[in-house]
């Protein structure tokens, strides 16, 4: 079995990169935002939570380590 270890600064950003993908999709698909606003600050969020997300996994599946340790 594989334990992981996630330190709290890793688990922020894991955390952080998630929300602004799915704030951004949440912008996207909103009524209550004129049009050209919520597209630039929706694309922007999923930009970023997108470019993000690659370094996440590999903290992530980089901290994992084998059982007997």
């Amino acid at each position: 079995m594989i334990k992981l270890r996630l330190d709290p600064r890793l688990l922020m950003f894991v955390v952080g990169t998630r929300a602004a993908l799915a704030f951004g999709a949440g912008l996207l698909l909103a009524e209550r935002i004129p049009q050209p606003r919520r597209r630039a600050m929706g694309l922007a969020l999923v930009a970023i939570g997108a470019a993000t997300t690659i370094p996440a996994a590999m903290g992530v599946f980089g901290s994992r380590e084998p059982e007997g340790r």
